[in-house]
């Protein structure tokens, strides 16, 4: 649930465009069982755009759904240009947050998310009528503890179909990040989202969070149910 504003990047060259929305997301994902919510905001300016977003995940079946909020997590990032025609936007961004363990030593403790600051460019394409759009992000990466020169590579879309009441859209994110014991892994997380558009501001759909090597070792997939409204 996570940088999917970006995609209106391209819209900001048209005008003052500005966009926030709040979703609420069911994890059916093996052992999450979670309710998440997530609000969003994007907003461009004659020198660019800033955009941010705060998820919180709230206990899950498994671990007792009475023990309210057990992450909150917020990326914000700032996008500068200088003129319309401008292909390539310098910019930065800063992670971070905090969540709730399960597992020892930190068994029901909240540890902090490792805060972690990106500056990089981007560069967007799109179609005449903006109903297909495509970002691409190349960024320099440092995870406080972690990594002093790791990287990121980000990849953020959308698709209008059926006149704009079918949305596809998501992001991809391909980083580098010590694992704990010395040992680098690469990671790689996409959140892809499929909304039906029941008028300009209520939307319900689902997102699918396909992850390698990121929360857990390997290959993990947890779709989701989820409305959402756009203000």
């Amino acid at each position: 649930m996570k940088k999917i504003l970006f995609i209106l990047f391209a819209v900001a060259f048209s005008g003052a465009v500005y966009a926030q929305n709040i979703q609420m997301h069911y994890d059916f994902g093996k052992d999450r069982k979670l309710v998440t919510t997530t609000v969003e905001m994007f907003r461009p300016d004659k020198y660019g755009s800033t955009f941010f977003f705060i998820d919180m995940d709230y206990g899950s079946d498994e671990r007792n759904v009475d023990n309210g909020v057990s992450l909150a997590y917020w990326e914000i990032a700032r996008a500068f240009k200088w003129k319309e025609t401008q292909a390539i936007m310098p910019r930065v961004e800063y992670n971070g947050g905090t969540m709730k363990v399960y597992a020892p030593p930190f068994v029901d403790k909240y540890v902090p998310i490792e805060n972690c600051w990106l500056a990089g460019v981007e560069h967007t394409w799109a179609s005449s009528d903006f109903s297909k759009i495509l970002t691409l992000q190349a960024n320099y990466k440092r995870i406080k503890d972690k990594e002093d020169a790791s990287f990121q590579l980000t990849a953020v879309w959308t698709v209008k179909m059926a006149e704009g009441k079918l949305v596809f859209n998501g992001f991809a994110d391909f980083w580098k990040e010590e694992m704990g014991w010395g040992t680098k892994k690469f990671r790689f997380l996409t959140e892809p989202q499929l909304w039906y558009n029941f008028c300009p501001n209520f939307a319900a759909g689902t997102e699918i969070e396909i992850s390698s090597n990121f929360a857990e070792d390997g290959w993990q997939v947890n779709p989701t149910l989820a409305v959402k409204y756009t203000f």
